[in-house]
């Protein structure tokens, strides 16, 4: 099982960055696990959603956002700038490099609150099922057993959305690299 998700996470990083970016493998490795653990520790009674912790997450993305755009700087020095400058006449660059610089730095936060609003959602969706259900124990035991059905699948789906939102880390993390190895413009 440990080789299958090696060579998941390799096959999605060679995928979206490029050879180059097989460099980055086992920085990117432990962040993917760091987010699934994080993911499915949440989902045991009495866990701490971890990623559902903005603070904690924010701090990740910043980081890692901060270290791909510094690969980008060293790399390429002072071509790095040039993904900010799309081609288009000068008046309009006035205009369209500060909507590039915002829309690069935003790409940090986005990153962080995807992870963290949907991992909440859906555990907010679980405590609002789970209390009905507790609520319906006092009113019938067959009503309360009935109420567990849709619970479970909402479970199930929330171990779903564990491994989704992890695989969406990764894949972002790894367009960000591929952004930084290869400066386009």
């Amino acid at each position: 099982m440990a080789e299958k998700s090696y060579s998941f996470v390799l096959f999605i990083i060679e995928q979206q960055s490029g050879k180059e970016g097989l460099n980055y493998t086992p920085l990117l490795y432990g962040v993917f696990f760091f987010v699934i653990t994080g993911n499915l520790l949440s989902l045991l009674p009495f866990g701490i959603a971890l990623t559902s912790q903005i603070s904690l997450i924010l701090f990740l993305s910043i980081s890692l956002s901060l270290g791909i755009m510094l690969i980008g700087i060293i790399k390429h020095s002072w071509s790095f700038v040039k993904i900010f400058i799309p081609e288009a006449p000068l008046l309009l660059l006035v205009v369209l490099v500060p909507i590039e610089i915002f829309s690069y730095i935003i790409r940090m936060f986005s990153l962080a609150i995807r992870l963290s609003a949907n991992i909440l959602a859906g555990h907010t969706l679980v405590n609002i099922l789970s209390s009905f259900s507790i609520s319906t124990i006092s009113v019938s035991p067959f009503l309360f057993l009935l109420s567990l059905i849709p619970l479970f699948f909402i479970f199930l789906l929330e171990i779903g959305v564990a491994f989704l939102q992890a695989y969406v880390f990764l894949v972002l993390l790894s367009i960000y690299l591929s952004s930084s190895l290869e400066v386009k413009h």
